[in-house]
C-alpha cells in the first residue's frame, strides 16, 4: 500500500505541469490542427522505437495521461484505463518527437537575402515529427523569440523552440541582415545583451577571430549558455581548446587540414573542398581531431541534407517539399538542381561519403552526434521534410534505424539538458511522440509517413499542417 501511495504522489508531481497547460485554451489557429486532445489516451497495437537505440518492440500499448507517458508495454499486458480514448494503430510505429539541432526559422530568398518563415516553418517542423528545435543561428532574433512565446502560449502551432542568438560573425557576413563583430568587447556585449533577451545558445560563424570567440564563450558560459559554431577562420581543435560546446556540419567545414591556412582567416571554400578530397578519414590527423573533440566533450551536429543537395541528382525529388514551396522558389530550386545535375558527381559524392564516415568514426570514438537539416543552401532543404531526410541519410551513412532515431531525438535532448523530459519514450516523460504508418526499423523511408504528431500529449494532424503551408516556403 505504501508503495502505491508513493508511486501515485510521484505520478501526480510529474503530470501536474502538463495538466495546467492542458487547462489553458488554445487559439483557433492551433485548434484547427488538433485531431485528439483528451486527458487519457491509449495507443494500442503499435510498434515502438523508444529512441534509446534499442530494437523495435512490436504490438505495444502506450498510455498517455495529462500530457505525459503513463505506461508502455505489450498490448496483452497493458490494459487501457476505462476513461481512456482508445486509438488502435496496427501497422503503425511510434517514435519519440525529433529534436532538430540545426533547424533555422529562415530560408534563402536569393541575392544573399533570407526570409524568416514565421508561418510555414513552425507548422512544417511539427508536421514532420519535430517537436523540439534549436534554431542554431538567427537573422531575426526578436521574431524567433516572439514565435516561441506564441507557441508556448497556445496561439500558434509549432515545436518547442530553443532560440539561438544572432550570428557571432566578423567582417564578410553571408547576409547584410547580420551584425559584424568589431572585436572581443563587441562579442561579449552581444552575448550579454541577447542572453538578457532570452536566447538560450549562440553560434559562431565563419569569419570570427579566436579572441572574439574566446570572449563570447566566456560570456555565454558565465550564464550557463552553450556556444556552437559553423567555423572556417578557426579550426575544430583550436575551437575545442577555447571551450566551444558544439561544432556544426562536421569535417566538411573544418579548415585545420588546409596547408595554407592562416590564423583567423577563412580560406576560399573551394580550397577547403580540395583539401577534403585528399583527406584520409582513417588517417591519423583526422582521427586525432576526433579524439581531441571527444576528450573536450565537444558535440558535432550532422547536417547531411544540405550537403546532399550539392551532389548531382540528389536527393530524390520530394513532391511534398515541392508543393509547399513558393512557386518562384520551386522554379529557382529546380533550375539550380538541373544545372548541378549536369556537373561531374565524383568530388561532391566523395565529400558526402567522407562526412558520413567522419560521423560514424566520431560516434564510435564516443562522441555525441546531434542531427539537424540546415534549410539553407540553394533552397532544396525544407523544414520537417529535411529532418526526416537527415535520419534517412544517417542510415545511409551506416547507422541502424534505431541508432539514427536515437541520434535525432535523444542526443539532442541530452545536449539541451532535457533528456529527463524528451528525446525518448519512457514513463513520466512528456508525451512528445510521432505516429508513423509503416515500420522504419525495416524501411527507414517510412519515417516520412507521419500520421499524427503528439506534443505535450495533444495530437496534431500532420497532413493538415502541411496543407496549410502550401506555396509558402520562401515567402513567410
Amino acid at each position: 500500500m505504501k508503495r502505491s501511495i508513493c508511486v501515485g504522489v510521484v505520478w501526480m508531481a510529474l503530470v501536474g505541469t502538463a495538466f495546467g497547460q492542458r487547462a489553458a485554451s488554445f487559439s483557433k489557429a492551433v485548434k484547427d490542427f488538433v485531431v485528439l486532445d483528451a486527458p487519457v489516451i491509449a495507443l494500442t497495437h503499435v510498434r515502438v522505437m523508444d529512441g534509446t537505440g534499442a530494437p523495435a518492440m512490436d504490438d505495444q500499448t502506450v498510455i498517455i495521461q495529462n500530457g505525459r507517458i503513463r505506461s508502455i508495454g505489450p498490448a496483452g499486458q497493458i490494459a487501457a484505463p476505462q476513461e481512456a480514448v482508445i486509438k488502435d494503430f496496427p501497422g503503425h510505429t511510434v517514435i519519440p518527437g525529433l529534436v532538430g539541432m540545426h533547424d533555422h526559422l529562415f530560408y534563402p530568398a536569393g541575392q544573399g537575402h533570407y526570409n524568416d518563415l514565421a508561418i510555414s516553418a513552425p507548422r512544417l517542423y511539427l508536421a514532420g515529427g519535430v517537436t523540439t528545435i534549436r534554431t542554431t543561428g538567427s537573422i531575426e532574433p526578436y521574431t524567433d523569440l516572439n514565435l516561441k512565446k506564441l507557441i508556448d502560449a497556445g496561439k500558434m502551432a509549432g515545436p518547442d523552440i530553443y532560440v539561438t542568438g544572432p550570428y557571432l560573425e566578423g567582417p564578410g557576413s553571408f547576409t547584410p541582415q547580420t551584425h559584424e563583430l568589431t572585436g572581443p568587447d563587441d562579442a561579449r556585449k552581444l552575448v550579454e545583451y541577447w542572453a538578457g533577451e532570452g536566447v538560450t545558445s549562440f553560434k559562431a560563424y565563419m569569419n570570427i577571430t579566436q579572441a572574439e570567440l574566446k570572449a563570447a564563450i566566456e560570456a555565454a558560459h558565465a550564464r550557463g549558455i552553450k556556444v556552437t559554431g559553423h567555423l572556417c577562420s578557426i579550426g575544430f581543435r583550436e575551437a575545442a581548446l577555447l571551450g566551444i560546446d558544439d561544432l556544426e556540419h562536421g569535417l566538411v567545414v573544418d579548415t585545420e587540414f588546409d596547408p595554407n591556412k592562416k590564423p583567423d582567416f577563412c580560406p576560399p571554400q573551394q580550397e577547403t573542398a580540395t583539401t577534403l578530397e585528399k583527406l584520409d578519414i582513417e588517417g591519423e590527423p583526422v582521427q586525432e581531431t576526433i579524439r581531441d573533440l571527444v576528450k573536450h566533450g565537444v558535440a558535432v551536429t550532422s547536417t547531411l541534407p544540405v550537403f546532399e543537395t550539392f551532389v548531382p541528382n540528389r536527393p530524390p525529388l520530394d513532391a511534398r517539399a515541392l508543393a509547399v514551396m513558393l512557386p518562384q522558389t520551386r522554379i529557382d530550386y529546380l533550375s539550380t538542381r538541373a544545372r548541378l545535375g549536369a556537373a561531374p558527381a565524383s568530388s561532391r559524392s566523395a565529400g558526402l561519403r567522407k562526412e558520413m564516415q567522419f560521423e560514424r568514426d566520431f560516434v564510435k570514438a564516443g562522441g555525441l552526434l546531434l542531427a539537424g537539416l540546415d534549410p539553407t543552401g540553394y533552397g532544396g532543404v525544407v523544414p520537417g521534410f529535411g529532418d526526416q531526410r537527415e535520419v534517412e541519410l544517417l542510415v545511409e551513412a551506416g547507422f541502424s534505424p534505431a541508432e539514427a532515431i536515437h541520434i535525432a531525438s535523444f542526443n539532442g535532448a541530452q545536449f539541451l539538458g532535457e533528456s529527463n523530459q524528451i528525446g525518448s519514450l519512457a514513463v513520466g516523460k512528456k508525451a512528445d511522440l510521432v505516429v508513423l504508418h509503416g515500420d522504419p526499423s525495416k524501411s527507414i523511408s517510412d519515417i516520412e509517413k507521419v500520421v499524427w504528431v503528439f506534443k505535450d500529449g495533444i495530437a496534431y494532424d500532420s497532413a493538415k499542417l502541411i496543407e496549410s503551408a502550401r506555396d509558402s516556403v520562401g515567402l513567410h
